[in-house]
C-alpha cells in the first residue's frame, strides 16, 4: 500500500483507503479464473478480516490455525470441513471454525466469503 499510515507498528492501514464508507463487500474481491483471490481489508495484531474469492473447484487444503475464525460466506456456496464433518455453507450463511481443530475449505461452485479472525 502506498502512503503513510497512522496504524500503529505491524498494523496495517484498511485496504485502500475504505475507512467511512458503505461499501457492497462481495464487490470488493473480484473471481479470476483457476485461482483463488484475496483481499486483506483489516490486518492488526489482534485480528484481521480478509475477503476471497474461490473460483470452481478450488479451495484451501486442511490446515489449523491458534484462533477460532468465523467465515460468512458473501455469494455462491462453499463446502467448509471441520474435523472432518463437511458442512455446505450458503451465500448469508456463517459457520465458525473452532481453533486448534483441522480445516478445509472446497467450492463446489464458485464463492466470496469474508474470513473473521481476532487474535485473542
Amino acid at each position: 500500500m502506498q502512503g503513510s499510515s497512522d496504524a500503529p507498528e505491524g498494523d496495517a492501514a484498511p485496504a485502500g483507503g475504505l475507512t467511512g464508507q458503505v461499501l457492497e463487500v462481495a464487490d470488493l474481491v473480484a473471481y479470476q479464473p483457476g485461482a483463488v483471490v484475496s483481499r486483506a481489508l483489516i490486518d492488526k495484531q489482534v485480528g484481521t478480516v480478509t475477503l476471497f474469492a474461490f473460483d470452481q473447484g478450488e479451495g484451501l487444503s486442511e490446515h489449523t490455525a491458534p484462533y477460532d475464525a468465523l467465515v460468512q460466506v458473501l455469494d455462491g456456496e462453499a463446502q467448509v470441513t471441520i474435523a472432518g464433518t463437511a458442512s455446505t455453507v450458503k451465500a448469508g450463511e456463517m459457520i465458525i471454525m473452532p481453533a486448534h481443530q483441522p480445516h478445509a475449505l472446497r467450492a463446489p461452485t464458485r464463492f466470496k466469503m469474508m474470513l473473521v479472525m481476532i487474535r485473542a
